[in-house]
């Protein structure tokens, strides 16, 4: 298996993991405590911080653990100015396998807890409210993650990533997807985690303008990058 094989089948798999995680525990929340969403919302964030923060530190060393479209695109962005990060044809590659990756999460998800395979969600999400929280919550996600890296601490994306995710679960009313392929592989769990198809577009678009956001933010503060990310293939974080 070629280098750059290993690294699309850490991104399939951490990504269909991570949607397994944030679906399955939702699903999990709703049958265990079923009149009572705010503790369904504090199991579901506390086994996605969890999951995310293994995951991370499990597939980092191999792909730099995007798990995230819009991960992705800030790493070739910047990239693109210091000759490191991913090359377009590794970006095209990484959103190729994050995207079925979610679904296949899903799916999985909602076999291990005996419901249909393959369902459509029905819960209608879009509101002014939530998409400013989706611009929010990946613009603080990537302003965390580039942070860390350009300050040499990219070693600590394990937790402090999964401690930012858990947190923006309650600070932003969206519930913080801030991710393209986490929303695309929701879609397919009717469930407590899911999100109507109709609202997908309009959270994805909320995501890539949070993260250009966030990346803008971060060029501000930390305008020269460590030399950690001069050296370094890929952002090592989710």
């Amino acid at each position: 298996m070629t280098v750059l094989s290993r690294r699309l089948l850490a991104e399939f798999v951490g990504t269909g993991l991570l949607v397994c995680v944030v679906v399955g525990s939702g699903i999990a929340a709703q049958q265990l405590s079923a009149h009572d969403v705010g503790l369904q919302l504090l199991e579901n964030s506390t086994a996605t911080v969890f999951g995310l923060g293994v995951l991370i530190l499990i597939l980092g060393p191999v792909s730099g653990a995007h798990f995230n479209p819009v991960v992705s695109a800030a790493d070739w962005w910047a990239g693109r100015r210091l000759d490191t990060g991913l090359t377009t044809a590794e970006l095209l590659a990484y959103v190729g396998v994050q995207v079925p990756g979610g679904i296949a999460g899903a799916v999985l998800a909602n076999i291990m807890f005996d419901q249909r395979a393959v369902q459509i969600a029905t819960h209608h999400r879009v509101t002014t409210g939530h998409l400013v929280g989706e611009v929010v919550a990946t613009a603080g996600l990537i302003a965390v993650i580039f942070a860390l890296v350009r300050t040499g601490r990219a070693a600590l994306a394990a937790v402090a990533v999964a401690a930012y995710i858990g947190a923006a679960y309650w600070f932003t009313s969206s519930t913080s997807f801030a991710n393209p392929a986490v929303t695309v592989g929701r879609i397919f769990s009717d469930t407590f985690a899911g999100i109507a198809p109709s609202s997908a577009p309009a959270f994805i678009a909320a995501q890539f303008l949070g993260a250009a956001l966030g990346f803008v933010l971060v060029g501000a503060l930390f305008p020269a990058p460590a030399p950690a990310e001069r050296a370094a293939a890929d952002v090592p974080t989710a």
